[in-house]
């Protein structure tokens, strides 16, 4: 499946050429708005390992219960053909195997599907649930660029 990110004019006209030459029949899906930044991805994972420091389990098990908790609600409104799949596969698993399923090495697709706006939400809600819990996250208001540090 091909992803094309249109920002401008020229990248719908080609987006409209791509299309106007594919053979039927086709599918096409369409999302509102980009997809999530890599200075977000870059924070969300800072985040984990300071779960890891701070509490007792390790930045993939924070990881996944985020993506499980915070962050399929949201992908749900990014794509009913991901919706349609996750409810399908993964909802009628038991709650620990759900788990698991977000984590690697099966690693099913949440977060990576956000726009950058549901991103923001989930780092949101993410900050929110452990700084809540006492944890200790980096500002999210701070310059992106200082996160790689």
């Amino acid at each position: 499946m091909a992803t094309w990110r249109i920002k401008t004019e020229q990248d719908r006209h080609t987006a409209i050429k791509v299309l106007e030459n594919r053979a039927l029949p086709c599918t096409m899906e369409l999302t509102k708005g980009l997809k999530k930044s890599h200075d977000q991805e870059k924070l969300a994972r800072k985040w984990f390992k300071e779960m890891e420091a701070q509490g007792d389990q390790e930045a993939e098990e924070y990881r996944g219960y985020c993506k499980l908790h915070f962050g399929v609600v949201l992908a749900k409104q990014c794509s009913e053909v991901w919706a349609e799949k996750y409810d399908r596969i993964i909802k009628p698993m038991p709650y620990e195997q759900k788990l698991e399923m977000m984590m690697e090495p099966f690693d099913f697709p949440v977060t990576r599907i956000l726009t950058t706006a549901l991103e923001k939400k989930y780092l949101d809600r993410v900050y929110e649930f452990y700084t809540g819990k006492g944890f200790v996250l980096t500002n999210p208001d701070f310059r992106l660029e200082e996160v790689a540090a």
